[in-house]
């Protein structure tokens, strides 16, 4: 009787340490995140890191042979998103090489990119630009830190000496300006400033004024100044996280941005759909996680579970044609942006 009690005793205290336990473990996920998008977050990490070559970039796709500098720093991002630095975390050693191999492609001239990157270089480098500034905030190593800030300062100078007479940027320094590279730029500088590193001020706000130049009848963004008023829904998406970024939050710009881009969502039953569905998604996720519960709340359960149903069996994304590189970054960063790991993605 005393060996049954005794027994029954045990149990019972084993009822009390666990439980806890498993209701901490359940209470300290953020909100909306789930044990399935845990899950599917985990497999995303484990088949990106398996993509790193011995040199740091991501070659051995079709995304990163065509854009690698642009990919190792979505990837390094990705990583990055999940808590790890180069010291820190199961992927230290994905970030540390893909730092190493981002700051080896900086050129004299100070562009970051890997010989032609498909004639579209400044994507590149404004990506390289958001992924060395947050890294730089979490090196623990004062010789690589002196290295990213000479990489960081000299790329902050190509971006502002390259940037149209309207404020925007294209596929080359100096080239012209157009949406999307305007706001890699945007996000980039931004990152830097974060870092603490000197941002010009008049390069930022010319850069606002170029997208308030391309702002159509909708409220949203056109591709380009020049390209009339095709409003392009990513662009414009993008746009809002930059506008917060550069500290618009209540401009008139940003707001009606916001109302263009988030009727869109409301109007499609399905969530986004576009040709440019992960590129969309990348900054409609910071941007209504930026604007506050209203927005978070209706679109991040839903496109959290559609990147879980389209996750493929190797743990992959394959976005927007590009490649699995491009696509399981970006999944992962909208999928990781309730951990809060990264300043330029916080509210």
């Amino acid at each position: 009787m005393k060996i049954n009690q005794l027994l029954t005793g045990c149990v019972l205290c084993l009822m009390l340490i666990t439980r806890p336990a498993e209701m901490h473990a359940e209470e300290i996920l953020p909100k909306h995140m789930t044990p399935a998008a845990v899950k599917s977050i985990e497999r995303g990490l484990a088949y990106l890191a398996k993509q790193q070559t011995a040199g740091g970039s991501f070659q051995t796709t079709q995304d990163g042979s065509t854009y690698p500098v642009s990919m190792t720093s979505l990837a390094g991002i990705a990583f990055l998103a999940n808590g790890n630095t180069s010291s820190r975390g199961p992927y230290a050693d994905q970030v540390r090489k893909a730092t190493e191999y981002v700051l080896s492609q900086a050129q004299g001239n100070g562009l970051i990119a890997a010989g032609a990157e498909n004639g579209r270089p400044m994507y590149g480098h404004g990506f390289s630009l958001l992924f060395l500034s947050s890294v730089y905030g979490m090196e623990t190593d004062a010789k690589v830190r002196d290295r990213i800030a000479k990489v960081v300062k000299d790329g902050i100078q190509l971006t502002a000496s390259g940037q149209s007479n309207r404020g925007g940027w294209i596929y080359t320094p100096g080239g012209g300006d157009e949406g999307s590279v305007t706001v890699t730029q945007m996000q980039g500088l931004r990152a830097a400033h974060n870092a603490g590193f000197t941002v010009p001020k008049t390069t930022i706000q010319n850069a606002v004024r170029y997208l308030e130049l391309c702002q159509t009848p909708e409220g949203g963004i056109r591709y380009s100044y020049s390209s009339g008023n095709d409003t392009r829904l990513p662009i414009s998406a993008a746009a809002i996280t930059c506008l917060y970024s550069a500290g618009e939050y209540e401009s008139p710009l940003a707001e009606e941005c916001m109302e263009y881009v988030y009727g869109q969502f409301k109007n499609r039953k399905n969530g986004f759909q576009s040709g440019h569905y992960f590129y969309l998604n990348l900054y409609a996720a910071q941007a209504f996680y930026q604007a506050g519960d209203e927005y978070w709340d209706a679109y991040f359960p839903g496109q959290r579970d559609s990147l879980i149903k389209s996750q493929t069996s190797n743990g992959s994304w394959n976005g927007d044609g590009i490649g699995p590189v491009f696509g399981t970054s970006v999944a992962l960063i909208v999928l990781q942006l309730p951990y809060k790991y990264l300043p330029i993605y916080q509210r």
